[in-house]
């Protein structure tokens, strides 16, 4: 409780020292905070725009506050997007813990010690952050593995500060004006469960398990990303080992050029990966900046990009994709009608929006994107754009579409900065059509069929009994005998027309066989 006090204490200080305390005076509506604010702001100037004071004040708060930055950093439909853009440039910069400790944390995990695990470990880490550090390894086998430790302790650090975030949460909520709309408490336990599922470290080695799943199975798919062996067996929640990767960051394009590597293609190799993972598999890696991407300089693999860190990953619904896709097309196509619309059939705008007036929103937000070439058009500020003009209208866009905003922006980032004229959207449309064909063309139908097939067999043969058992429980109402009797006339129907197609199909198998074998098709 006394060391609740002190940190709590120290929080206070530390905001009044960046002056974040005028941030949250200034937002709430009342003379009497009206008045206090006066009074903090006398004799405080901040040459510092609001955005960098709450960035430092973040990492003078520890690992944990700076955490929280991050992900409040991608929630850019709650954030001022200069808060935002400041909290993006968050680094945990933590010092790593010691190699004892590291040693004795995998001892613990497998009841043996490194040096009876590993051919060699090394002590001295290769990264350290806020939750866990890297140690380079070699298995009894010969490969090379990077072994993840989570940082000691953490748990009982991050209880303690989560309990204060809460407090504050509650308070911004009852005094903000706009407290209710921030949603300060839900944001609270959204990076709550963030924390606790990136402190378990099987959660991240299967995020990456999937992914690597997911582009490994298709050859033309691996051409483009590789993603490390999970060692399961060397796995636990708290040390996660994994293939080890060399390559070049990505960001230095210099050395990549030098290597050989063609920039050109690694840029749209990079927007052919992200719209693979939403469009295709709804499973995305959500934290693609520079710092998580290399790209490898190995002749047999030159080029290909390698993925790295897997604790933030995104999933969407087919409702998601449909929304996402439809609202993209219909935006390049200028239908802001059917922009409006997919926010009204989404169910996130209130029933009595008028359509009209939602679109007339649109077209205001996104027309002014057309005075530039296609080539300059960033997805990830329409998609921003899109999400502000729902909150006008009072939508609670979800979080998953959020984060996908934020990673969008990203690879636009990054895939522009190795190629100013990338053309994203020549690069995403094939995409964007491909996954409509195959959800509304005949192969997605098929699909859906096939999908529903099993359901149906055993919902089918029951239809008539229970139908007839839902009618006969009340024989006194004429018109259900009347319904009851149209149903069976139906059904006689039904049935000798299905026994007709059966006969033409079998007549058609039969001629095509005896085509087929006259022809010589069975010949040897």
């Amino acid at each position: 409780m006394i060391m609740t006090f002190f940190r709590l204490l120290r929080i206070i200080l530390i905001s009044f020292r960046y002056g974040l305390d005028e941030l949250v005076l200034s937002g709430i509506k009342h003379p009497i905070a009206t008045n206090l604010l006066k009074v903090v702001r006398f004799g405080r100037k901040y040459k510092k725009p609001r955005g960098e004071r709450l960035r430092l004040a973040l990492e003078s708060l520890g690992p944990i506050f700076v955490k929280f930055g991050q992900v409040m950093s991608t929630r850019r439909d709650l954030v001022p997007h200069d808060i935002a853009d400041e909290l993006s440039a968050l680094q945990d910069r933590v010092p790593p813990f010691s190699s004892e400790l590291a040693i004795a944390s995998i001892t613990k995990a497998f009841g043996k010690s490194p040096d009876q695990l590993f051919a060699r470990f090394d002590p001295v880490p290769v990264a350290s952050a806020s939750v866990a550090q890297v140690h380079r390894a070699v298995l009894h086998d010969g490969r090379q593995v990077a072994v993840k430790v989570l940082r000691p302790g953490m748990l009982e650090v991050i209880e303690k500060d989560l309990a204060i975030m809460r407090v504050f949460a509650n308070l911004i909520q009852k005094l903000l004006a706009d407290g209710k709309r921030l949603k300060p408490k839900e944001v609270v336990a959204e990076f709550d469960k963030y924390l606790h599922d990136e402190l378990d470290l099987q959660v991240e080695a299967a995020n990456c398990s999937q992914l690597r799943r997911n582009f490994s199975a298709d050859p033309e798919r691996s051409q483009l990303i590789m993603v490390p062996e999970v060692i399961w067996n060397l796995t636990t929640k708290t040390v996660f080992t994994m293939e080890w990767m060399d390559g070049i960051p990505v960001s230095q394009v210099e050395r990549l050029r030098n290597a050989g590597v063609d920039i050109k293609k690694l840029a749209r190799m990079g927007v052919e990966i992200f719209f693979t993972q939403v469009f295709e598999d709804g499973f995305f890696h959500a934290d693609m900046h520079p710092g998580n991407i290399l790209v490898s300089d190995h002749p047999a693999s030159l080029g290909k990009y390698i993925a790295l860190d897997f604790g933030i990953v995104g999933s969407l619904s087919e409702f998601d994709k449909n929304y996402l896709a439809q609202n993209f097309l219909a935006f390049f196509q200028r239908d802001y009608r059917r922009v409006a619309q997919l926010h009204i059939e989404s169910g996130w705008v209130p029933p009595n929006t008028r359509e009209e007036e939602l679109e007339a929103a649109v077209r205001a937000v996104c027309e002014p994107h057309f005075d530039r070439p296609l080539a300059e058009i960033s997805l990830g500020q329409v998609l921003m754009r899109l999400f502000q003009t729902s909150r006008r209208f009072n939508v609670e866009i979800q979080p998953q579409l959020v984060l996908l905003q934020k990673t969008l922006l990203n690879v636009e980032g990054m895939g522009r900065e190795l190629d100013p004229e990338l053309d994203l959207w020549k690069t995403a449309k094939p995409f964007l059509e491909k996954w409509m064909w195959n959800r509304i063309g005949p192969k997605g139908f098929i699909e859906r069929i096939k999908h529903e097939a099993p359901q149906w067999s055993h919902i089918i043969p029951e239809l008539p009994r229970l139908v007839h058992a839902s009618l006969a429980r009340d024989h006194s109402n004429p018109q259900l005998r009347g319904e009851l009797e149209k149903l069976n006339q139906t059904q006689a129907k039904t049935k000798r027309v299905l026994m007709v197609v059966g006969m033409v199909l079998a007549l058609n198998a039969f001629l095509f066989l005896w085509l087929a074998v006259n022809a010589g098709l069975f010949n040897k």
